[in-house]
């Protein structure tokens, strides 16, 4: 398959993740129901995130990935973060949920536990690489 046709492919992930936190944000504040721990919700946030994160990062073909690693980080976490807003603004019109800066930063978080841990692996990956 050629780079144009796999493009709109790699981006299917990053959709089904999207979807799916915009049907779990939907349901009003009474129907969620999440274990009675301190910060749980923050943490469910993140994971979530973190998940849209990765899906973004696998939608850049590796070409990207290799050659424009800052920018790719800086889209991600863009998307994260946008993505973080426009749900807490859907959020304030369900019964029973209220917006949150805070489940804005967990978003983000999630998002930046996830490119450093990208950047991580992508730096060890080049020291192989160099040494073969």
């Amino acid at each position: 398959m050629t780079r144009q046709c796999t493009a709109p492919i790699r981006m299917i992930p990053m959709a089904l993740v999207m979807g799916t936190i915009y049907y779990l944000s939907d349901k009003p504040g009474d129907s969620l129901h999440l274990p009675a721990l301190p910060g749980i919700d923050k943490l469910a946030h993140l994971l979530a995130y973190a998940v849209l994160a990765s899906a973004t990062l696998f939608a850049f073909d590796e070409r990207w990935r290799a050659e424009k690693g800052g920018l790719v980080v800086c889209i991600t976490l863009s998307v994260c973060l946008v993505y973080g807003i426009s749900d807490e603004f859907h959020q304030s019109f369900i019964p029973g949920r209220e917006p949150s800066i805070l489940d804005i930063l967990a978003d983000v978080s999630g998002g930046v536990l996830v490119c450093l841990l990208w950047l991580r692996l992508r730096g060890k990956k080049r020291t192989i690489l160099r040494s073969k």
